[in-house]
């Protein structure tokens, strides 16, 4: 098995994608974090992450994966990729089906709907029966993750975020790279999702701009660190209550979605809850608080 995950890092490095090793058998980073940093080897200069521990040199590959057979995380950002994960409804994954639509369901939709056939992309399918659409980003673009902001059940991996690669393997399955050999360029009508022209300032001066853009920021800031500071038994209600509260934020234009997603999301998952309920919670709290806060409160 390690000889396999050995040829699946190096096939993924020599597709120019940045891996590090994930612990044998899961999805988690097999790298120390900063608070067991010992300030050594390549952390002499400061502690670094998984996404800046990431490689595509083959000595330090073949090194990392000869200690153990380590699955294989291909960080998307520094490889230039952005990732479509289409994920399978929660009821199909535990019990066996579902009349709800999938994420690949959904994808085919928007894909008609702008005109175009799915992409013809590189695609792995994972061990829930998902897909794992990889497309390359522009030059000069950098996106974030997403949760729910292209449709339900697709979320995006991009800088801060990685995926696991084909040939790794889960107690449920392994991750099969099936379609296209290459990975190609994000279609225009997608990017245009992830980045929206920037709203028309309507604002009526520019101190006022400035307040409300560092009362935003700052709101981000508090609601991040009440979920990261949330005691068991109250972390799920307090991912939620600061997705609604900020959600009315977005709607005015004063914060960005992906900013607040990737924000409550790393600060959920430090609290210990999984991806998956993160994602789930906020894509519920913002799209309702979104939809309920299109006139702001002291417009007149």
């Amino acid at each position: 098995m390690s000889e396999h995950l050995l040829t699946a890092a190096l096939e993924a490095a020599r597709r120019g994608w940045h891996v590090f090793p994930l612990r044998p058998g899961t999805k988690r980073p097999a790298l120390h974090g900063e608070q067991s940093c010992t300030g050594t080897g390549p952390c002499a200069s400061g502690h670094l992450k998984w996404e800046q521990r990431a490689t595509t040199d083959p000595d330090r590959i073949r090194a990392a994966w000869s200690r153990a057979p380590f699955n294989v995380g291909i960080a998307t950002g520094p490889s230039g990729l952005l990732v479509v994960d289409l994920d399978m409804p929660k009821t199909t994954r535990t019990k066996g089906s579902s009349d709800a639509p999938d994420g690949a369901a959904t994808f085919g939709a928007l894909c008609e709907r702008a005109g175009h056939a799915v992409p013809d992309t590189y695609l792995t399918r994972t061990p829930s029966g998902g897909q794992h659409l990889h497309f390359t980003a522009p030059d000069g673009v950098r996106l974030s993750n997403t949760a729910g902001t292209i449709g339900e059940l697709i979320d995006t991996r991009a800088w801060g975020g990685y995926v696991v690669a084909a040939g790794s393997i889960t107690p449920t399955g392994a991750y099969e790279a099936l379609s296209a050999p290459v990975a190609a360029p994000v279609p225009s009508w997608l990017l245009r999702i992830l980045q929206p022209a920037p709203r028309a300032v309507r604002a009526p001066s520019g101190p006022v701009t400035a307040q409300s853009r560092s009362y935003a920021d700052t709101a981000l800031d508090n609601e991040a660190r009440n979920v990261a500071t949330a005691q068991a038994g109250g972390r799920e209600a307090a991912l939620f209550r600061a997705a609604r509260a900020l959600g009315r934020l977005i709607a005015w234009g004063d914060l960005p979605r992906h900013a607040v997603e990737q924000a409550l999301q790393e600060a959920g998952e430090a609290t210990g809850l999984t991806a998956a309920e993160c994602r789930s919670t906020l894509r519920s709290a913002l799209n309702w608080s979104i939809t309920h806060n299109q006139v702001r409160r002291d417009a007149a």
